[in-house]
């Protein structure tokens, strides 16, 4: 007799911390629910549950674009023309000039940046997962506050991330 709410239909197998299997009502298929957030997957889960799901962060980001970007056109120019390499060289050049203390990501950003946000000096506001690309997601919450990524790749362009909160 299944009680709809954990391990109760003869399989013991161990689930990570955080979660509870259950059998969905309408199709009889073992789901799997985060306690801590209310959301469920199909899959197994291999990880703890993460109570930080509804987390919110702030970053700012320096973003450069190059032809072969998904929008290959910013505010700065109507249509971007350099190589991912060139790119990479730019951005390199930006990310020391910042670890240095020449400049800092928000002073760059306002003059450099590819993307819109460029006139906030970068700052993306606060945003939870999912919100976000995920390599750039993935990033963004693996920083300490005050921390910098190294270029982060994704589909928008090449950025350098840091989170502000």
């Amino acid at each position: 007799m299944s009680d709809d709410h954990n391990n109760s239909d003869g399989d013991s197998e161990p689930l990570p911390k955080g979660w509870e299997k259950r059998i969905s009502r309408s199709t009889g298929q073992s789901y799997y629910l985060n306690i801590y957030t209310k959301e469920s997957q199909w899959e197994c889960p291999t990880e703890e549950a993460s109570t930080k799901d509804n987390e919110k962060i702030r970053c700012s980001h320096l973003l450069v674009k190059h032809r072969g970007s998904r929008r290959p056109s910013s505010w700065r120019e109507s249509e971007v023309t350099r190589s991912k390499d060139d790119a990479m060289a730019l951005i390199q050049d930006y990310k020391e000039k910042i670890k240095t203390g020449y400049a800092t990501l928000q002073e760059l950003a306002e003059q450099l940046s590819d993307c819109s946000s460029a006139k906030r000096g970068g700052d993306l506001g606060y945003f939870a997962r999912g919100a976000m690309q995920k390599p750039f997601e993935e990033a963004a919450f693996r920083l300490e506050i005050n921390e910098m990524s190294d270029v982060i790749d994704t589909d928008s362009g090449l950025h350098l991330i840091l989170r502000t909160a």
